[in-house]
C-alpha cells in the first residue's frame, strides 16, 4: 500500500532514487512554486501523473497566503514504501575487509515514528552504512517516518529483523563491533574512539536496551550529563553518537 508523503523533500528524494515507486503527485493550486514545483518537474520527467487541485477564485488568494511555505499545504504524493534489505547487504562493506571505518546503527524497539525518522535523517547526513530495526514492539516505517526523515529513508539501507540478538551476532561475524548505550553504563562515551567499525545500539525510549541485546554488546557506554537535565530524547542521543563515531564526525582522532 502506498504511503501519503507530505514533505516535498521526502518525495523528491524518492523520485530521484526510485521513481518507479512514485505513483502520483497531488498538488494544491497554491503550491506550484518552490519545493513542490521542483517535485512536479521531476515527476513529469518520469511521466508520473501530476494532479493539480483547483480552488475557487474567491478562496485561492487566501489559501495561498495561509499555505505558503507549509510542508502540508494540501499537497502530497503516493509513494510505495522502500523494501527492507538483507543483513548480508547491510554488512557487505564490512565483510569486504575494506579500510573504511564505517558506522552502523541498531534500533532496539524504538516506538516513536518521529524518533525513527529523525535518526534516519541524521544517519543520512553523516553517511551511516546501514540501520537494523526490530520488527516487533517498534513503530512501523510509515509516512510520518518518511516525512520526518526528509529524504533520509532513501539514502540509508535498512533491515527489519525479528531477532535483534541474532542480527548483532551477524554484525560481529562481519567484523563490526557492537556498542550499546545505557544511562547505567560504567564507561562514558569518551572512553571510545572511531578506531574500528562500530554498530551503535539505541534502546527503547522508556526501557532502554533489552537484556539479550546488552549481552551481545562488546562495550556499553553512557552520555554523561553535565547539566541539570539527566536524560535525552532517543533521537537526540542517537544523533550525538552518530556525529561522534561517524568517519565524518568530530569524534575522529
Amino acid at each position: 500500500m502506498a504511503l501519503e508523503l507530505k514533505n516535498p523533500h521526502s518525495v523528491l528524494a524518492a523520485l530521484q532514487s526510485r521513481p518507479i515507486d512514485v505513483t502520483e503527485i497531488r498538488l494544491s493550486a497554491g503550491s506550484l512554486q518552490g519545493n513542490w514545483g521542483e517535485v512536479a518537474d521531476e515527476a513529469r520527467s518520469h511521466r508520473i501523473p501530476v494532479v493539480i487541485k483547483k480552488s475557487t477564485p474567491q478562496k485561492m488568494k487566501r489559501k495561498q497566503s495561509e499555505d505558503q511555505g507549509r510542508r502540508t499545504a494540501g499537497s502530497m504524493a503516493l509513494v510505495k514504501p522502500r523494501s527492507s534489505s538483507s543483513l548480508n547487504h547491510i554488512f557487505a562493506e564490512a565483510e569486504a575487509g575494506t579500510e573504511v571505518k564505517g558506522l552502523w546503527l541498531a534500533l532496539d524497539c524504538i516506538q516513536d515514528p518521529h524518533n525513527i525518522g529523525a535518526i534516519f535523517r541524521t544517519a543520512a547526513f553523516f553517511g551511516v552504512k546501514g540501520i537494523v530495526l526490530t520488527k516487533d514492539r517498534s513503530a512501523p516505517l510509515n509516512a510520518t517516518v518518511y516525512d520526518v526523515a526528509s529524504g533520509g529513508m532513501e539514502a540509508v539501507p535498512f533491515a527489519v529483523e525479528t531477532n535483534l540478538s541474532r542480527s548483532l551476532t551477524e554484525a560481529k561475524k562481519s567484523g563490526v563491533w557492537i556498542m550499546g548505550t545505557s544511562e547505567h553504563a560504567e564507561d562514558d562515551v569518551s572512553a571510545y574512539q572511531q578506531d574500528r567499525p562500530w554498530m551503535v545500539v539505541i534502546g527503547n525510549e522508556e526501557k532502554g536496551l533489552r537484556r539479550l541485546t546488552l549481552e551481545q554488546c562488546d562495550v556499553v557506554c553512557r552520555l554523561t550529563p553535565t547539566g541539570i537535565v539527566d536524560s535525552l530524547n532517543a533521537s537526540v542521543a542517537a544523533g550525538i553518537m552518530i556525529a561522534r563515531f561517524s568517519p565524518f564526525g568530530p569524534g575522529v582522532q
